[in-house]
Order: C-alpha cells, then structure tokens, then sequence
C-alpha cells in the first residue's frame, strides 16, 4: 500500500539526519564563500578533459555507460535508490554501480577513497559540509561552474540554496536533500491541559511562556514543557535564526541571550537538565514518544519518526507541527538547516555523464519523485510539500501544512575550512554553561577566545 511505502520511506529518510542534528549556526553567502574566485587548477582543467574525452570514446563505440555513485545506508534508505531508478530508466544506456557504506564510516570510507586519486567513484553524496570544504581544499571535486555556463543552468530552482553552497567563489555541488527546524508538540497534552496550541507565529518569549505552562507534575510522572536535546545546535541555532550572524564569529555576545533562556529553562523544570540527559545517554525521541514533553525543537526529519512509530504500535497519541519560534524582531518562518549537496569527483573519468546524472538528481522531476518517498528535497515547493502532507499518519490540519514552509533558509553551520575544529569548541562551552561551570559571559568570553586563535585573529 502506499501508506507504508510512504511511512517506510519517510522512516528511512530520516536515518539522513546526521548532517543537521550535529549542528551548529547558520551563513549568508558572503559569508560563506571566504576567499575570491581562484581559476581551476591546471590538474583539475586535464582530468575534466580526459574525463570527457572518454566519455565521448564511449559514447561513440555504443558501449553501455558504468557510473560511480557513493550513498551510506542504501539497502534502508530511500533517498538514493529511488533517483538512481530512476535515471536508469529514461538512460538505458548507462548503469549505476552503487559504492554503499554504513552512515558512521561514510566520510572516513570516502577519504580513503578519494586519497588514491581513483576514478571511482564519480559520483559523491556529501554528507556534511564540513566534508565538503575539506575534499575541495584537497582538490577531490570538480568544480561544476563551467557546466553550469555551458548548459545555461538555471540555479534560481534552489531559492539561493545553491549560491550557499559556493566556496571560494566556486560552485562545487548541487543542492539534493533539505532539512530544516521546526516545532513539534503534543496535541493530546495541550487539550488535557486546555491550553492552546502553538501557533506558526510565535515568538520565543511566548515559547518559554508556554513551556512552562505545560510543565506539570514531578518526579518520573513530570511532564516537561518543552525539550532540549544536548545539542549546542538547539541553543545556537536561534542566535543565527535571523541570518545576522554564523558560529563563526569575532564576538559570541550575541548569543548570550538565548543561552541565559536556555539556563533559565533549564534552573526553572521547564525542560530536562543537561547532565541527566548526557549522563543517562537519554535520546530526544524517547521524550517526546514517551510523552514526557508538551513541545520539542527540532528537525523535519521527526515527522518520519513519529509516522513510523505510530504504524508500528509504538506510540499512540495524537502530535502536530509547527513553525519554529521567531525572535521578535523576525518574522514567522525564518528557519535552520543544512542541505545534502551532491558533487562530482576530480579524478572521475565520466564526467559528463557525472554532471548529466548531478543535474538529474537534483531537478524539479527527481523532487517530485523523492517527495513520492518522503524526501524533502532541495528545490522548496509547495507540491512537494503537500505531497508529503498526504500520507495518512501525517498530522491533520491546514496548519500542520503550514508548518512545513519557510520565508528565510540559514546554514545551521556556515561554509568555513575550520568549522569542524569551531564546532569541537562549540560543543565544550556550550557543556560547560549547561553544568553551570561556566556562566554565560564565562563561556562566551571562552568562545570567542578560542575560535580567534583558530581563525589567527588574535
């Protein structure tokens, strides 16, 4: 039935998340490209040359075309599989040889990989952006600029997603995947409590009020208004909400309040204190399907989740969504996310069958066929999401709908060659506030000592 196929999907779409639930801030584009435009080194200009001329040779001697695609988690994960079909079927000339690893060795795999400088794979799946900066600083992708001039291409699909992925000036991967924050809550709790629910035009000052109206009870029958999972994203993001600012800044004192409201929910029972999450390894789902929250903060790939564990009996109350809150200076429907791009390797020998294949992967029809799966992709429509909206266990309601669209799309990290090594300091200040080791100004102060050194602005 399409109901399961669609909730089979959604569930397996999820297991995507790893780009975006280790997250950290957000970008804008001048911020994000760093350097001027560098010319294509002479190495990158032969191996685009060689790898057309072999495409041709191929083409020409009618011999059936082999591409070269990485994917992690293939065999459970419809995100893949079902473009890769898809371009098999209008290409019966060419077959897909799928390069599958497990999610935790997927980078690790793939820079082994590309180290040998190997034709295979031609194809990459980029599963985080810090990855991404790195396979370009070491030259492994092919910049795809001049593709994009000679077909004419038009980037304006992606709503500026695209023009977000540039470095240095370059375009090295087309936006495929998308997911991005929104508000979930439990419907059953709100109705109990008579308590309306969230709105999609809430502030954040209006969401701490209602997370503490929603907290009830103690002990291990608490029902906690809201939840914060460990994360530092779930603190920083909305200090990046508005676009005004990244992770990567000279000054972290514009995060100060949204950590001191974060303490504050923490010090006052609104949400789980910090080291009984972390020391218990407590995982966000578990809250929120155990109904030990009226709300939680957190990305679209949930919503497969609780589809899949309401059709497998896990769980049986009724939930719904909403927009993330907004500072009250924003308007509704600024949001954080990070997007999975889809690249080419430098040292492909097909690349432009690679290129032909990228551009597919990342069209208005292979959205319409990843929404069919449950994917949020990187081209914003509102088909795709209605789509989506559809399946049966899907929250009903015209406001659950809306929930899902967005006016503003931040980065949850921006493109910078070192955010991996800000991210690690993000991370052990963003601890030491939440055990109440450092204040808020401690920490900040800490931080933004910290990611100078890393920076070399000192």
């Amino acid at each position: 039935m399409r109901k399961k196929q669609l909730v089979a999907a959604l569930m397996a779409g999820a297991m995507v998340c790893g780009t975006l639930a280790a997250c950290g801030g957000g970008s804008t584009p001048a911020e994000s490209q760093g350097g001027g435009a560098d010319q294509t080194t002479a190495a990158q200009a032969d191996q685009t040359t060689a790898a057309q001329s072999g495409d041709s040779a191929k083409e020409a001697s009618g011999e059936k075309q082999v591409l070269s695609v990485t994917t992690w988690d293939n065999d459970s994960s419809p995100q893949f599989q079902a473009v890769i079909d898809a371009y098999e079927e209008k290409n019966p000339n060419v077959e897909i040889k799928i390069i599958d690893t497990s999610a935790d060795e997927y980078n690790n795999s793939l820079g082994i990989s590309l180290s040998a400088a190997q034709p295979d794979p031609d194809v990459i799946w980029v599963k985080d952006m810090g990855s991404m900066l790195q396979m370009a600083d070491k030259e492994q992708l092919m910049p795809i600029d001049d593709f994009i001039a000679k077909d004419n291409f038009d980037m304006s699909i992606y709503k500026g997603a695209a023009e977000q992925l540039m470095y240095n000036g370059k375009a090295y991967a087309l936006p495929y995947r998308n997911d991005w924050y929104v508000l979930y809550y439990n419907k059953d709790l709100f109705d109990a409590a008579g308590v309306e629910y969230p709105s999609n035009d809430m502030t954040w000052e209006e969401y701490y009020e209602l997370a503490a109206k929603m907290t009830s009870g103690e002990g291990s029958s608490k029902v906690y208004g809201s939840h914060n999972h460990t994360w530092q994203a779930l603190v920083t993001n909305w200090a990046v909400q508005d676009g005004k600012h990244t992770v990567v800044e000279k000054d972290y004192g514009f995060m100060k309040s949204w950590y001191e409201e974060a303490v504050a929910l923490q010090d006052g029972g609104y949400i789980q204190d910090y080291s009984t999450l972390k020391t218990a390894n407590i995982h966000y789902s578990s809250v929120f399907k155990n109904q030990q929250c009226a709300m939680m903060p957190m990305g679209t790939w949930f919503i497969a989740t609780m589809m899949q564990s309401q059709a497998e009996g896990e769980t049986d109350f009724n939930w719904g969504v909403a927009t993330i809150p907004h500072p009250a200076d924003t308007e509704a429907g600024y949001t954080v996310g990070a997007l999975t791009p889809i690249a080419i390797s430098a040292f492909t020998d097909q690349a432009d069958l690679a290129w032909d294949f990228i551009k597919f992967a990342s069209s208005e029809e292979a959205a319409e066929i990843l929404a069919d799966q449950g994917v949020f992709t990187g081209i914003p429509s509102d088909a795709a999401i209605n789509t989506i909206a559809s399946a049966e266990l899907f929250p009903e309601g015209d406001s659950n709908v809306e929930a899902l669209k967005y006016v503003h799309y931040s980065f949850d990290r921006p493109l910078d060659p070192q955010i991996e090594e800000i991210r690690t300091v993000l991370n052990e200040v963003h601890e030491m506030i939440m055990i109440h080791s450092y204040s808020v100004d401690e920490g900040l102060a800490e931080l933004t000592e910290r990611v100078a050194e890393i920076k070399g602005w000192n």
